[in-house]
């Protein structure tokens, strides 16, 4: 039956995973000591097109927007994972007639979750930081963090989730099973 709780959390697992690419992953602001500009800028998985920085530093406005194309950091290992887990999740809902299948598809989706959390956290983020602070001439910048580096996170509690409901449905088929 395709209507059981763990298809509702692999659902909501797969929602998490698209909403990374709908919100920026990380928030910079970077102090440039030279002109005390602000130099803002954000990562997301798919670059977005932002104003054209060279322009705005030579008008001197407060603030500068620093643009992830033009920086030449690119995304594509996180754009990789995240679409491979939300394929991983929607495929471990239509697995239900096959619930040791549908378990081991679930673990392997938790642990891609896994890795791509890691690599958010201590891969994309610094890196891109220091390429900005690099290319601007500034010490490191102050990251705020957003829903696109949270989501993740949840998505692995919905794998939890989901895997536990798969197990108790497996432990009722062998209980009804033996009491044949």
């Amino acid at each position: 039956m395709i209507q059981r709780i763990q298809s509702f959390w692999l659902v909501l697992a797969a929602c998490c995973m698209a909403l990374c690419f709908m919100s920026p992953v990380a928030e910079y602001h970077l102090e440039l000591p030279s002109t005390g500009q602000t130099v803002e800028a954000r990562l997301d998985l798919v670059a977005k097109d932002n104003p054209d920085m060279m322009k705005q530093m030579v008008e001197i406005s407060p603030v500068v927007e620093y643009s992830q194309r033009m920086s030449g950091f690119h995304t594509w290992p996180l754009v990789v994972l995240a679409i491979v887990v939300m394929a991983v999740a929607v495929a471990a809902i239509f697995l239900f007639k096959n619930r040791v299948l549908q378990m081991r598809v679930v673990a392997i989706g938790f642990l891609l979750n896994v890795v791509y959390v890691f690599l958010v956290f201590f891969w994309a983020v610094d890196a891109y930081g220091k390429t900005m602070a690099q290319a601007m001439g500034g010490n490191d910048p102050t990251v705020s963090w957003f829903v696109g580096a949270y989501a993740p996170i949840v998505a692995i509690v919905f794998f939890i989730l989901a895997h536990r409901g798969i197990k108790k449905d497996e432990a009722k088929v062998r209980a009804a099973d033996r009491l044949r």
